[in-house]
């Protein structure tokens, strides 16, 4: 099993974060995710109108003597993320009102560069019972690299395509964890805070690369690991509590990775940059043969020198359709085709052909 440091890869690692994270090495992780304890500050039971106790966040690794202390834990385990983060790595943290803007002032204090701030909306919040407040039906997370120049990890044309062909935006609309995926160990929930899967899917895949290195320094019961290895990322967990240790381990053994061909960017694939007059000097195109556009309502011919006589006009296969189409500029590599076996075969086929034939060494 690949090693990070002492610690076996695709494992969580039962210590405190902080003394953990001291011996991971600089510049190892490709992707953190933190939830760390938000400091409720709960100071009474709390109950539902029909006087049932609310099973809220009471656990004893929530509580903290100060803001003080609070903060000087935060910017401990922080201080050690920045160390182990790669420079084209990136951090997510998860919080609430009551710690997430002493959280972001650390993190720019200690130079991380904000990207975003995402606003995970709760489909089925929690109600507030007392209705002294507005239901509080959101958290937010904030998304840094180390520096402004950082070269980070963002696949967004696969998130365009996960959002119907739309960007997606900073407002999540997810449900809170419930049902089936909520582990209970004796009919009572495992863990008070267990984030969903979708949440961390999301991330994961958005901000990380198949076989990349994600460290969850608050692994809690395991969401953030268990993602990881569905993706087929490498991860490490970190957890203080033995309980949550073994709820984790229990849940990576039930987890079967995704089929690596799946997982697989193919929209962040860039075309290859091939000019045409390759094309030629490859005989994948021929001088003197026709090109056409998608209809076979117009035609040109292929010259020598790799430009195309249509009519009067002559140029690149760019010039030359937008000629046509009465434009400025237009994309050639869409426009024209050529005939293969009585078929239309569009030129942009031919230079991924290239690319695959000659650039990769396959002949």
């Amino acid at each position: 099993m690949t090693k990070l440091g002492p610690y076996d890869l695709n494992s969580v690692v039962l210590g405190d974060c902080v003394d953990l994270l001291k011996k991971v090495p600089d510049n190892s992780i490709d992707l953190i995710f933190a939830d760390p304890p938000y400091n409720l500050q709960l100071n009474a039971d709390l109950y539902r109108p029909n006087q049932t106790k609310v099973d809220a966040v009471d656990d004893e690794w929530d509580k903290f003597e100060s803001k003080e202390v609070y903060d000087a834990f935060c910017k401990s385990w922080l201080c050690e993320c920045y160390r182990v983060l790669k420079d084209t790595g990136s951090i997510w943290v998860i919080g609430t009102y009551h710690n997430i803007y002493r959280i972001g002032t650390i993190l720019q204090d200690l130079n991380f560069w904000f990207l975003n701030d995402i606003v995970w909306i709760k489909t089925n919040p929690m109600p507030n019972f007392k209705g002294t407040r507005f239901n509080n039906a959101h958290e937010t997370l904030l998304w840094a690299t180390r520096s402004k120049a950082s070269k980070y990890t963002f696949h967004y044309h696969s998130l365009k395509v996960m959002n119907d062909d739309l960007q997606m935006r900073s407002d999540w609309l997810i449900p809170i964890c419930l049902g089936a995926e909520r582990i209970k160990v004796n009919g009572e929930k495992a863990h008070s805070t267990q984030k969903p899967e979708a949440l961390l899917y999301r991330i994961i895949l958005a901000t990380s690369n198949v076989n990349d290195i994600v460290l969850d320094p608050f692994s809690g019961s395991g969401t953030t690991v268990a993602v990881a290895k569905k993706l087929g990322r490498k991860f490490i967990g970190f957890e203080r509590e033995e309980f949550y240790v073994k709820v984790s381990n229990e849940r990576l053994a039930q987890i079967t990775p995704i089929e690596s061909d799946l997982l697989d960017y193919r929209v962040e694939k860039k075309k290859p940059k091939v000019p045409f007059g390759n094309l030629i000097e490859k005989g994948l195109i021929t001088v003197g043969e026709s090109v056409f556009d998608k209809h076979e309502k117009v035609s040109a011919i292929v010259q020598a020198d790799a430009s195309l006589k249509f009519a009067d006009t002559a140029g690149s296969i760019h010039k030359v359709s937008a000629a046509i189409l009465n434009k400025e500029n237009n994309n050639g590599w869409s426009f024209w085709y050529v005939k293969r076996n009585e078929q239309l075969i569009s030129i942009d086929e031919l230079r991924l052909e290239y690319e695959k034939r000659f650039l990769n060494n396959e002949i």
